[in-house]
């Protein structure tokens, strides 16, 4: 599958202190003060993945008798605007397995049970500047366009995809339900020793004992017009062994959609926690971090238009800090987004798609979630603000 589009980035930053700044959290009046106005920072790109993931895959079934099959599924990204990724790594998906009236045992790198609900309940199926804002706030689609490399919220690299995992599916013949289990090794070494001086000496220099481990499920009902499924996750993200400190990010959501005929709806909502798992108390408030809150949600609609097709969502978050009580320090508010994005879909065929998407996102208190592209133009000092972003895509999809 290629996918190709025109696609355009603008990230707007302004200037809100208003002639008033703020020390130690505190608001201060200057009345020299000048205000700057704003700043945009904007691209135009030829890219990949407007509509549908470019791809180059292989994939093969075995019939093994009695009901028993054996298969392989071999997916690479392809970045076609310039071919500089190719079959270089089979990084969208590396599985084998064997499947039955027991359902399929699943080895490999592959979607996470978490992550099928952001991107089956999204219009935009989490490609392009459409993707929904809990997806980006998850660090898939950032302005780097690598942060689901690097980790997305709470660092967690176990996003959308977990390699070294063992996933198990439910067979399909259960009336409409279906579901899905999954453990990925975190494959750290461990080093257990008579020494208790050595085993410290090991991990001080190794504070990841547990990272990278994913443990997590989904089940659902798909029957008729009906679509529902939960979902629910654990990331580990580090673990310092000798602080007795363990990062994790835990994530739930419930997704739905119904179609209708002549409209098609979808739904979700998200929670997800940076969580701090403290092996001893910390009495130092100020030493003891209480991680942070994500909450999203999603409402789209599907419009079927003779040989094409609407789309148009509308989604939010909101980062809750959870800031403690400090005594004469006032709370800042916490960062939240909201995002609007329309498109539509003309099949020339069933393998050949023109598409078009726009989308606006706003930002408020320090939120600097973009439609991809270029970031916000921030000061050091902080004298500007991320405030909206702009984007669109006008593209063809091709699939073989």
């Amino acid at each position: 599958m290629v996918d190709a589009s025109i696609s355009g980035y603008s990230a707007t930053s302004r200037d809100l202190n208003n002639g008033v700044t703020y020390v130690n959290g505190f608001p201060v009046s200057n009345p020299f003060y000048v205000n700057r106005g704003s700043v945009k920072v904007s691209k135009r790109a030829l890219a990949s993945s407007g509509y549908n993931g470019s791809r180059l895959g292989f994939r093969g079934t075995e019939d093994l008798g009695g009901g028993l099959a054996a298969s392989f599924w071999l997916e690479a990204p392809i970045t076609n605007d310039d071919g500089a990724t190719g079959v270089a790594s089979f990084k969208r998906r590396s599985t084998v397995s064997l499947s039955g009236g027991f359902g399929e045992v699943r080895l490999g790198r592959d979607y996470t049970p978490t992550f099928w609900n952001d991107t089956v309940f999204d219009p935009f199926g989490t490609n392009g500047v459409g993707t929904n804002l809990i997806n980006t706030a998850h660090g898939y689609n950032t302005a780097s366009f690598g942060a689901k490399d690097t980790g997305g919220f709470g660092g967690n690299t176990n996003y959308d995809r977990a390699s070294n995992s063992i996933g198990y599916f439910l067979p399909p013949n259960l009336g409409g339900f279906y579901g899905q289990v999954m453990y990925a090794f975190h494959e750290q070494a461990k080093v257990k020793s008579d020494s208790a001086a050595l085993t410290n000496a090991f991990y001080k220099d190794n504070n990841t004992a547990r990272a990278g481990r994913y443990v997590g499920g989904r089940f659902g009902y798909a029957n008729g017009p009906l679509d529902i499924a939960l979902a629910y996750g654990s990331s580990t993200t580090g673990d310092q062994y000798q602080a007795g400190i363990t990062n994790k990010v835990n994530t739930f959501n419930l997704g739905a959609s119904y179609d209708f005929g002549p409209v098609k709806l979808f739904g979700e909502f998200s929670k997800a926690k940076n969580k701090v798992d403290y092996e001893t108390q910390q009495f130092n408030i100020v030493d003891r971090v209480n991680g942070t809150d994500l909450t999203g949600y999603l409402l789209g609609v599907t419009v079927p238009v003779g040989a094409g097709l609407i789309r148009a969502s509308y989604s939010a978050v909101k980062y809750d800090n959870n800031q403690p009580d400090v005594l004469f320090q006032p709370r800042i508010a916490d960062p939240k987004a909201s995002k609007l994005a329309i498109g539509y879909v003309h099949n020339l065929s069933r393998r050949t798609a023109l598409y078009a998407t726009v989308a606006r996102i706003s930002n408020k208190n320090g939120a600097a979630l973009t439609t991809g592209g270029p970031a916000f133009f921030e000061t050091k000092n902080g004298v500007f603000t991320p405030k909206t972003s702009t984007g669109y895509d006008f593209g063809i999809r091709h699939a073989f």
